[in-house]
């Protein structure tokens, strides 16, 4: 659909991070995540 937005493919750092329930320091490995870019006519119909 034109207007509607586009995907993309964005990659993430490795980071660290902390077990809410232990409290445990952890690595969390890099990775990849979808990002969407609303197109124009999404924006203006919300």
């Amino acid at each position: 659909m034109i207007g509607f937005g586009t995907f993309s493919v964005v990659k993430r750092a490795a980071r660290k991070g902390i077990n809410p329930q232990t409290g445990e320091k952890i690595k969390i490995k890099a990775s990849k995540s979808v990002k969407f870019k609303p197109g124009a006519k999404l924006k203006a119909a919300i």
